[in-house]
Parts: C-alpha cells; sequence; structure tokens
C-alpha cells in the first residue's frame, strides 16, 4: 500500500508538472509581430481607403490590414509600398524586419519584369508589340529575377530567422474566351497572362529555394479575373490609372486575405 501511495504521489507531481510547461506553439498561431513586405498588389492598390500612405497607397482593404484586423499580432509594420521593385525591398522596407518577427508576407518582381510598361504598350500597341514586350518581360524574369528574389529573400531570412514568411503570387489578369466584347485582343490577355504563369514559376521556384511557402494568386482569382462572367476582382483600365490591372477590394479580401488566412 505504500508503495501505491508514492506511486500515485509521484505520477500527481509529474502531472502538475507537466500541465505548468506550455505546450510549444507556431509563432503565427501565437500571433506575434507581423511585417508586410512588397509591391503594390501587397499595399492594396486599386482597393481603395489609403488614409495617409500617400503615393505608397496601402489599402485598409488591403490583405495585409485585414489578416492585421483579424488575428491582432502583437505589432504590425506595413511597409509594402506601390512600384515597388526587389531593389526598394532591400533599401527601404527590410528594415522593418527584427528578429522576434513572427510573419512575414511579400508580393514582389511584377515592377522589376516591367508590369507597368507590358500593360502600356499592350493597350497602345499593336498584337505584335504586346506579344514581344510580353517576351521581354519574361526573358527578364527568367533570367535576371532569381538573383533579386535570392537578394531579398536571404535579407529577409536574416533579419528574421524564426519568421514563417509567406509569398503571394500574381493572378492572371484576364480569363481567356470570356465575356468581353471590347478591350484587349485575345492574343494580347493571352500574352499577359502567360508572363503571370512565368512570374509564378519563377518565384514559386525561389521561395521555395528558401523554405518558404507560396501561395499561387492564379488559383485564387479564377473565375474572378477581368472578361469573367462572374464577380471581378480585378480593375481593368480605371481611373486613376496606377489603380487599373490590380485587384479591388474584393480581391484583396476573397482572393488574397482568403488564401493567407487558410495558410497562415
Amino acid at each position: 500500500m505504500r508503495l501505491r501511495s508514492i506511486a500515485i504521489t509521484l505520477l500527481t507531481s509529474a502531472a502538475a508538472v507537466v500541465a505548468a510547461v506550455p505546450a510549444a506553439a507556431d509563432p503565427v498561431v501565437l500571433a506575434g509581430k507581423y511585417v508586410a513586405l512588397g509591391d503594390s498588389y501587397a499595399s492594396g492598390t486599386g482597393a481603395g481607403s489609403y488614409g495617409s500612405s500617400g503615393s505608397c497607397k496601402r489599402s485598409a482593404n488591403s490583405y495585409p490590414q485585414l489578416w492585421a484586423n483579424a488575428n491582432a499580432p502583437s505589432a504590425f509594420a506595413f511597409v509594402a509600398c506601390s512600384g515597388a521593385e526587389t531593389t526598394d525591398v532591400t533599401a527601404g522596407q527590410v528594415s522593418a524586419l527584427t528578429s522576434d518577427t513572427a510573419l512575414v508576407t511579400i508580393s514582389v518582381g511584377g515592377n522589376d519584369a516591367g508590369f507597368a510598361d507590358v500593360m502600356t504598350d499592350c493597350n497602345l500597341g499593336s498584337d505584335s508589340a504586346c506579344v514581344q514586350r510580353n517576351q521581354q518581360a519574361q526573358t527578364y524574369a527568367r533570367n535576371t529575377l532569381p538573383g533579386r528574389l535570392d537578394a531579398v529573400y536571404t535579407q529577409i531570412r536574416n533579419r528574421a530567422p524564426n519568421a514563417r514568411v509567406v509569398v503571394l503570387g500574381y493572378p492572371h489578369i484576364y480569363q481567356l474566351n470570356g465575356s468581353c466584347s471590347v478591350g484587349l485582343s485575345e492574343t494580347k490577355r493571352a500574352a499577359i497572362n502567360q508572363s503571370s504563369d512565368v512570374l509564378a514559376q519563377v518565384i514559386s521556384g525561389r521561395a521555395a529555394a528558401f523554405g518558404f511557402t507560396f501561395l499561387d494568386g492564379r488559383p485564387a482569382f479564377t473565375g474572378h479575373e477581368i472578361c469573367a462572367s462572374g464577380t471581378r476582382w480585378i480593375n481593368s483600365l480605371t481611373w486613376p490609372v496606377d489603380e487599373s490591372y490590380h485587384p479591388n477590394s474584393a480581391g484583396q479580401r476573397s482572393g488574397y486575405y482568403a488564401i493567407l488566412e487558410a495558410a497562415a
């Protein structure tokens, strides 16, 4: 009976010790510090409600702000900015990262490849000029962009060694053979979508090389591109012109935020 009493006492004490030690938890689950980096697709340009962010056009409807609102991180640094290229991220945004950062999101690379010029040339030029400009952008994406992404991703990992890093890719701009009766030709739309495919391939490959999570914008926006018959989540040519061909508030919420919330 005495041995049994001692055993019960030891088991009870051990259980108390185990209960007193908190289980290891994912830092994102604990909603630690969150830093949002990147370009206009990350800042929410095209989704309205930019507050005092000036030309960076950081929207209250953007996926970073929506995630922060829903998850209440211990700190939130929203430094994504419209027009940003990879060099802008390394020069002016990564300083927001610290060793205690738990989550980093980033969308970048489209401006490096000349997305704005592609859309300008395709709106103003011929089919052949549009196709040629897209081919130039794709060549850049394959040959030069990987090194630029590596520079960004290296800085992120060095400055936030324990963070979960989520890289969000770009959607297709158009639904091919869709419901648009005016606007760009089907040849131009296909060329632009092909550039999105090349960007996705390159960005996902470099993200994987660093162990980062890649969230593909193409399936997230399927059925909601320009020329889709359903609700469109991407602006067509609009005013202000810099908000053209960017996700609107529905695209930020139902496209990007939805896949980010599911992943993080």
